[in-house]
C-alpha cells in the first residue's frame, strides 16, 4: 500500500476522495456542514491514525498547482460581480461592512487581551471570509515561523458555517413573515434593482481573443503574475493587487465576469486551492488542536456576535429591517453557496403559494449575495492583506 501511495495520482486521489466526500455530505445537508470541515475533519482523522502517510500531499504534489492558482482565484474574485450592481445595493454592503467591522474590533481587543495579538490576527481575516482569506493568513504565518497556529485559521474556517448559517435562517424567516403580513395588508413594495444575472450579461464583450478559453485563461494568469509582481515591488499584499487588478480589468474589458467560469478552469481551480488549505494541516498534532480550541471557539463565538451587533447597527442606519439586514452581515461566515440555498429554503418553506415564495426569493436574493460578495470576496481580503502585514 506504501508504494501505491508514491504514485502521484493514486496519492491525489485519496484526498480528492475526501473533498469529494465533503461535497457529498454539504449537498445532504443542503450546506449546514460545509464541505471543507469534513475533508479537513477526516484528513486529520486519516492522518492521526496513521492511515495516510504524513507526506501524501508531497506525495501528491497537486497542492504545488494550487500553490501557484492563488493569484489567478483572487483575480477570479476581483471579476465577479460588476459595480453597477454594488451601487444600486450600497446599502447591503454599508451593513455587511459594519458586520465584519464590529466583529474586527471586538476579536482584535478582546483575543488580543486574553491570548496574543498573533492569535487574533490569524482568526480577524477567516471569520470574515473564506478559503482565500484563510490561505493568505496560513502562508504569512508558515513565513514568519508561527506555523503552530495555522490551526486557529484552518478551524475557524471550517467551522463558521455552522454557527453562521442556523441564525441568518432564523433571521430570514422571521423576516419573510413580515413580507407576508406586509402582501396581506398591502403594506409590502418589492425592491426593485436590476439582478446580477441581467448585469452580468449585460456586460458581455466578446472580440477575437475571448472567443478561445485558452486565451481567456492565460489572460488571467496574466493579471495575477503582474499582481504578484507589484506586490513583491511595493510592499503591498500581492491579494489586494490581485484583487483591485481583476476589478480594473472588467472595467476595461481586458476581462470578463466571471473569468475562470468563462474559461472552464474554476472547478480545478478551487479543487487545487483545497487542497492547499488541507495540505497546511499535515502537520497539526491532536495535540495542537487542544491547546487551540478555547481560541478558536472564542474567535468565532465573539466574531460571530460581532457580524451579528454590526449587521444590526448597520441596518438601523440604513432603516432596513434588523431581521433583512442582519443575514447579510453573516453571509461573511458562509457565502455562496450557501446564502442563495438560505434564500432558497426561506420562500419554500414559508412562502403559501408560487407567487409569494418567488416575492420572497426575489426580495432576500440579491441583498444576500451581495453580502456574501462583499464580505467573503472583497473585504476579507483587503482586511486580510492589511493586518497580516502587521506580524
Amino acid at each position: 500500500m506504501t508504494e501505491l501511495l508514491n504514485n502521484p495520482l493514486i496519492a491525489t486521489v485519496l484526498i480528492f476522495a475526501l473533498i469529494a466526500f465533503g461535497e457529498w455530505v454539504s449537498i445532504v445537508t443542503k450546506a449546514r456542514v460545509p464541505m471543507l470541515l469534513t475533508a479537513m475533519v477526516c484528513f486529520l482523522i486519516l492522518s492521526w491514525t496513521g492511515i495516510f502517510p504524513e507526506d501524501i500531499m508531497d506525495r501528491s504534489q497537486f497542492a504545488v498547482l494550487g500553490s501557484i492558482l492563488i493569484g489567478p482565484a483572487i483575480v477570479h474574485m476581483g471579476t465577479l460581480i460588476p459595480l453597477s450592481i454594488l451601487k444600486s445595493q450600497y446599502k447591503a454592503v454599508i451593513i455587511a461592512l459594519s458586520g465584519i467591522t464590529i466583529s474586527g474590533i471586538l476579536v482584535l481587543s478582546i483575543i488580543t487581551f486574553v491570548f496574543s495579538y498573533e492569535t487574533a490576527i490569524a482568526g480577524i481575516g477567516p471569520i470574515s471570509g473564506g478559503v482565500v482569506a484563510l490561505l493568505i493568513t496560513q502562508e504569512k504565518l508558515t513565513e514568519i515561523g508561527l506555523s503552530t497556529i495555522v490551526v486557529i485559521p484552518a478551524l475557524i474556517v471550517a467551522f463558521q458555517g455552522v454557527l453562521g448559517m442556523p441564525l441568518a435562517l432564523n433571521f430570514m424567516r422571521r423576516y419573510a413573515k413580515k413580507i407576508i403580513n406586509g402582501i396581506d395588508n398591502g403594506t409590502f413594495t418589492p425592491m426593485k434593482s436590476a439582478s446580477i444575472a441581467e448585469s452580468i450579461a449585460g456586460h458581455k464583450k466578446q472580440g477575437p481573443l475571448k472567443s478561445s478559453t485558452t486565451i481567456k485563461l492565460f489572460l488571467v494568469f496574466v493579471v495575477g503574475a503582474v499582481g504578484v509582481v507589484l506586490g513583491e515591488l511595493t510592499g503591498i499584499h500581492y491579494s489586494l493587487w490581485c484583487l483591485g487588478l481583476g476589478i480594473l480589468s472588467v472595467k476595461v474589458g481586458l476581462l470578463e465576469n466571471e473569468s475562470l467560469n468563462r474559461a472552464n478552469s474554476f472547478t480545478l481551480t478551487m479543487i487545487g486551492i483545497i487542497f492547499v488549505v488541507i495540505g497546511t494541516m499535515a502537520g497539526v498534532t491532536p495535540h495542537q488542536v487542544l491547546d487551540h480550541l478555547p481560541a478558536i471557539l472564542s474567535i468565532l463565538l465573539l466574531g460571530t456576535l460581532g457580524i451579528a451587533l454590526g449587521g444590526y447597527i448597520g441596518s438601523k442606519l440604513v432603516k432596513w429591517d434588523p431581521y433583512k439586514g442582519m443575514p447579510v452581515a453573516l453571509t461573511a461566515l458562509f457565502g455562496f453557496p450557501g446564502d442563495y440555498i438560505l434564500c432558497e429554503e426561506v420562500s419554500r418553506s414559508t412562502a403559501r403559494n408560487e407567487k409569494e415564495e418567488k416575492m420572497i426569493f426575489d426580495e432576500l436574493l440579491t441583498p444576500m449575495l451581495i453580502g456574501g460578495f462583499t464580505t467573503v470576496t472583497v473585504a476579507s481580503v483587503v482586511i486580510t492583506g492589511i493586518l497580516i502585514q502587521t506580524l
